[in-house]
């Protein structure tokens, strides 16, 4: 079992999921966040966990080699979160996601190749998105992304990380280094930041307002919740094989309308509540996983993410805490992180 991970971006929404899950399921276990705390990053989805001897928390960036060198050489695996991830943020500007997606994964690569030196004990375990796929047409539901789908990105965001996915692939081909792939659908669930599409319905509505819908509403994604997520990325950290991709999904595939739908169901609210806006540049229309290898494999299978439930219980989240996410909309918790950081 490996005693010391690195886990880069364990401030935002899916890495510090994971943090949590980590340190539930592995007493044994210490954890090194390492996260800049930009907008996105924030300390409080991690109360609680941050009094736990197992656990410490570094700011700093993954483009900085002074500051991730020496965190690498302390660790025996990285579990690599850190990244620019909201599609509509890429297409208004994609140099961030280029910089944190690409230089960062290769700044986290080399230095892992320079304090590892071969040993193939250490793992480095890249988390990336079913997005590098693109799209699937809505009209064949039995079409699903596999390992082997060709990667056909579609958006800025997508395309850097899967410019971060085959530099993980040639580092482990080049250097023999024993490196993993995780792609995952949606994830859903608490502490998600409220730009993207269930936290920030669901809080729209609490406060009285309309939520945005592109387009028709026809666009379909597989929904996985983070601790199902969490749980397959830690399948694949420890019994995964080197230079392997493996899928991860929800096996919960709803059109954006569902969704919205579903959510004000359970809120209470009807349909005058929908605003209709323009569609994404480039919207895909369907994403899709077959998980199949990762159940094979490694015996992992979604136990969380079915609906409603599931979904009934995030909404519940979000609802029952509001103190959180009005500080994360109002941006309250990023003026004290630069107060107390010096920045984020």
């Amino acid at each position: 079992m490996r005693t010391h991970i690195l886990v880069t971006g364990g401030a935002g929404f899916i890495g510090s999921n994971f943090i949590r899950f980590l340190l539930a399921q592995r007493p044994g276990v210490r954890v090194t966040n390492l996260d800049s705390l930009t907008y996105s990053g924030n300390l409080e989805n991690l109360t609680g966990i941050d009094a736990d001897p197992r656990y410490r928390f570094v700011k700093g960036d993954i483009c900085d080699d002074a500051a991730v060198s020496p965190l690498v050489a302390q660790a025996d695996a990285v579990v690599h979160f850190a990244a620019e991830s909201h599609v509509d943020r890429s297409i208004l500007d994609s140099r961030p996601f280029v910089v944190t997606n690409v230089m960062g994964t290769q700044t986290l690569l080399d230095a892992c190749r320079r304090a590892w030196a071969g040993n193939a004990d250490r793992r480095f375990l890249y988390v990336s998105t079913d997005e590098v796929y693109g799209s699937l047409p809505l009209d064949r539901p039995e079409l699903k992304f596999t390992e082997e789908t060709p990667l056909q990105t579609n958006s800025p965001y997508s395309a850097s990380k899967a410019a971060g996915d085959l530099l993980a692939r040639a580092y482990h081909h080049t250097f023999k280094m024993s490196v993993l792939t995780t792609r995952c659908s949606n994830n859903f669930g608490p502490y998600q930041f409220p730009e993207k599409v269930i936290p920030l319905f669901v809080t729209n509505l609490i406060e009285g307002k309309q939520v945005p819908l592109y387009g028709d509403g026809l666009n379909v994604r597989d929904w996985i919740h983070v601790d199902d997520h969490s749980d397959g990325v830690l399948c694949v950290l420890e019994r995964g094989r080197p230079g392997e991709v493996y899928n991860l999904g929800g096996n919960n595939e709803r059109s954006n309308l569902e969704l919205t739908h579903a959510i004000l169901a359970l809120m209470g609210k009807g349909p005058e509540m929908i605003r209709p806006v323009a569609d994404r540049p480039g919207h895909d229309r369907r994403y899709a996983i077959d998980a199949t290898k990762a159940l094979r494999e490694l015996g992992w299978t979604p136990t969380r993410s079915a609906w409603p439930a599931a979904l009934e219980r995030t909404v519940r989240w979000y609802a029952d805490n509001p103190t959180w996410w009005r500080r994360v909309k109002s941006g309250a918790y990023r003026e004290y992180y630069a107060k107390q950081y010096g920045g984020g």
